[in-house]
């Protein structure tokens, strides 16, 4: 057997059996790595080189966004922002059936805006609105599939780690990228949207009763306001040049400090504990960043990305059966696989076969991204979906069964989103950040 195919079966066996296993997912793509550079150029140049990639890897100027970004959100898990935002959504929907339910999209939505993370937005706005539902007579279930449902929104609404992750790997323009993420991330909100309003239709005791003033609601979104301008200060200073997207992730977190404070939800005594939070959850990614460099390079010197690529093309030379069956094997990745390892593994493997049918990179991404969203709200493994059961106080049985027509809804949307393009590209090309319709 030849070098490179004894490698490639050390990756696929070895990774494979060790996530089966419930090793960290880290161990389970950095090990069976190791191990298939030891097969390629034997165990001290293994050694040296897992060791240089996996430096390497996590050596970016463009990765020190991503735990400011982290720090930034979990200030604003603690610093009241969470809470003016869902006030601010319940004023919009409050009169929709079911409008808690609505405002708990609403709410996820907004939050991801300013933070990029589904698994705080899942904690902080589940925490909020899962009591209030439960005292209004929602089933608890659908409540918390509501909250799983919604959260991953915040993935493509920028500013959003994973389209960092994703141009650190593909050299994409971030800018492009977070412009391309609006158009997908409300669509997102709004196909949940969509089946909260049809479930709650037929429910007399879920309609929206709450009455707003005009008062009642400028005072509301005054309140909201200083949070929601960190969107703008965010994202405008990333387009307009003003400052690089790793700067305006310390720009956000100096924002959330000063905001945090100003609400007297922050304290000095309680900033350690809020650092060391933010810290784990960094280590985390970076750690995931790195190993799966070295799972990269190791892929790329014994041409397995060449091998899929012709394995594909030789099946058909259809683009759309092609990106249909890179969409089915990244939902089936997805149900095991957090997206910052999937998208740092698969990229580097579809992204060139993508391009071979002249599909702008940009629009490659959102594709990535929405589909490993997903991922994250499908058993067993998604994240997103534990949390919000345990945020809801359930085993994770009853939220899989609501959450099933959000799925279907969302699988809809996601193959707009792949066979429409200007959906992603329509904003970027309008503010002149890539060149075409892709």
């Amino acid at each position: 057997m030849d070098p490179a195919t004894l490698a490639g079966l050390i990756l696929l066996i070895g990774i494979v059996v060790l996530i089966a296993l419930g090793v960290p997912i880290a161990v389970a793509i950095g090990l069976p790595s190791v191990l298939a550079t030891m097969a390629l150029i034997g165990l001290d140049n293994a050694v040296v080189a897992s060791s240089q990639r996996l430096f390497t890897g996590i050596n970016s100027f463009t990765l020190l966004a991503i735990p400011f970004f982290v720090l930034a959100g979990v200030l604003m898990n603690n610093g009241g922002i969470a809470t003016r935002l869902i006030d601010a959504a319940k004023v919009l929907v409050g009169r929709m059936p079911g409008s808690l339910a609505q405002t708990n999209v609403v709410a996820n939505a907004l939050f991801g805006s300013v933070s990029g993370a589904a698994v705080a937005s899942a904690a902080a706005v589940g925490g909020v609105m899962g009591p209030r539902q439960r005292e209004e007579g929602y089933d608890r279930g659908f409540s918390a599939s509501v909250n799983a449902a919604s959260a991953p929104s915040g993935m493509l609404i920028p500013p959003s780690n994973t389209f960092i992750v994703y141009s650190l790997v593909s050299s994409t323009s971030i800018a492009a990228l977070f412009m391309a993420g609006y158009g997908p991330g409300i669509l997102w909100a709004l196909a949940c949207m969509t089946v909260v309003f049809l479930y709650s239709r037929k429910r007399p005791e879920l309609q929206g009763t709450d009455r707003v003033t005009f008062t009642q609601l400028l005072v509301t979104l005054r309140k909201a306001v200083p949070s929601l301008l960190m969107i703008f200060i965010v994202i405008g200073g990333i387009l307009s040049g003003v400052f690089t997207p790793t700067e305006s992730a310390v720009i956000a977190v100096l924002y959330c400090l000063v905001l945090g404070f100003a609400y007297r939800n922050l304290t000095v005594r309680g900033l350690p504990r809020i650092l060391l939070e933010a810290t784990r959850t960094t280590s985390i990614v970076t750690l995931l960043i790195g190993v799966s460099s070295a799972l990269s390079w190791v892929m790329s010197f014994a041409r397995i990305p060449g091998m899929i690529s012709d394995a594909l093309l030789g099946l058909t030379d259809s683009p759309t059966v092609i990106l249909i069956l890179m969409m089915i094997m990244l939902l089936v990745v997805g149900t095991f696989m957090d997206p910052t390892p999937a998208i740092l593994i698969f990229t580097p493997i579809f992204l060139p076969i993508v391009e071979e049918f002249g599909i702008d990179p940009v629009h490659f991404g959102i594709m990535i991204v929405f589909n490993l969203c997903v991922g994250t709200i499908t058993p067993p493994v998604g994240n997103v979906l534990f949390i919000a059961a345990r945020v809801g106080e359930l085993r994770v049985e009853p939220v899989i069964r609501r959450i099933l027509p959000f799925l279907a809804a969302l699988i809809a949307v996601l193959f707009l989103v792949v066979f429409v393009p200007q959906v992603s590209l329509w904003l970027p090309t309008q503010l002149g950040l890539i060149n075409g319709g892709g």
